[in-house]
């Protein structure tokens, strides 16, 4: 997929307060804006790309859903983020290491992760942990994740693996000193890092504009060294083929990089309840509801004959059926014991902790 290198990331090194339109291959109205970088794409790779966007979309349904049903534990939708996730995580190698926030969880399960172990990793169940993904588990404390990266990007420099670090935050989590710390690091010791931003707008209620003046997130690379680069995080094609340019420059030695995805938030920030209409107008939605990137990239599809809804029901059908299966087996999965949680949280307990144990294995054993 895509071989031509669609970032000069070399260039943006040595002007990195430049501020350029967002890289496009697709735009909101499905028209072509980079031909020869869609030209890199077979149609067989423009069907797998809608097949991961409709698997995501269809994930999001399913889980909330479950989520209402009082199924699940914390969970953040990602309804509209479907090519900033997919495009990016499709472009990773296996052995890229993954760190995930927790609105992550499509790329974790992408990335080798079952969605089984992804449900009881809502429920808070260790089992939601046991993945043989190359990840770690989902980061709930904002911009943290990027200083995980910069630490597993550095050993992996130190063992001279062919693989890179790559991890994410929202635009709120660029607001958060961990992020800037974890660039910071990772461009002074140039280690192989991909730390990627993806700006949905919002940091649950507080808009971008509110969180900062930088004219954008990009920017904030500069500081650490990072060359970075805006992309549309709503065109799949885009996404994908700078995550792509940027793994290849991060693998040849060049230390990390940053791509912002302007993208949008479609629903609530979490399951919790937040209420979008509480912060946002439908007038302020519904242009970020007409770059759909599932319509954008259908229509591509449809006009040279290589989708039909007809197909696309079917898929939906399937993955969801899928899904209800990856619940019954959490549902089927042993409930967490308290005791067990204690001995965990150190190798040798404490007395006091030895004596939690023990009342708490008492308990469990009537």
């Amino acid at each position: 997929m895509a071989n031509k290198p669609i970032v000069d990331f070399e260039a943006l090194k040595n002007n990195l307060s430049n501020v350029s339109k967002p890289i496009q291959v697709l735009n909101e109205k499905a028209e072509i804006t980079d031909q020869e970088v869609f030209d890199s794409f077979s149609d067989d790779d423009l069907v797998e790309f809608m097949k991961k966007m409709v698997w995501e979309r269809a994930l999001h349904e399913q889980t909330m859903n479950f989520s209402r049903q009082g199924r699940m534990g914390f969970y953040a939708p990602t309804e509209g983020e479907e090519a900033s996730e997919m495009g990016t995580v499709l472009a990773m190698k296996k052995n890229d290491y993954l760190l995930p926030a927790y609105r992550d969880v499509p790329q974790l399960i992408q990335h080798g992760a079952t969605v089984t172990q992804a449900y009881l990793w809502s429920r808070g169940h260790v089992a939601g942990n046991k993945f043989e993904a190359r990840s770690m588990m989902p980061q709930i404390i904002i911009g943290a994740a990027y200083d995980e990266a910069a630490g597993v990007a550095m050993g992996l420099k130190k063992n001279g693996e062919d693989a890179i670090a790559f991890t994410y935050t929202g635009d709120g989590g660029t607001s958060q000193g961990d992020s800037y710390e974890g660039m910071n690091f990772a461009g002074a010791f140039k280690v192989p890092a991909l730390f990627i931003v993806q700006n949905n707008g919002f940091a649950i209620s507080t808009p971008r504009a509110k969180q900062t003046a930088a004219p954008t997130l990009a920017q904030k690379a500069v500081a650490a060294g990072i060359p970075s680069i805006q992309v549309d995080g709503m065109d799949i094609l885009a996404c994908y083929a700078v995550a792509k340019a940027a793994r290849e420059y991060i693998t040849a030695g060049n230390g990390p990089v940053m791509i912002e995805t302007l993208t949008y938030r479609f629903g609530a920030h979490s399951s919790a309840g937040d209420d979008p209409k509480r912060y946002r107008t439908k007038a302020e939605e519904q242009p970020w509801f007409d770059k759909d990137p599932l319509i954008r990239l259908r229509k591509v599809l449809e006009d040279k004959g290589l989708w039909s809804e007809e197909q696309e029901d079917k898929l939906v059908d399937e993955y969801k059926a899928s899904f209800k299966e990856a619940i019954k087996e959490a549902d089927a999965v042993p409930e967490d014991k308290v005791s067990d949680m204690l001995k965990r949280t150190f190798e040798i307990p404490t007395p006091e902790m030895k004596k939690e144990i023990a009342k708490f294995e008492a308990k469990e054993s009537k």
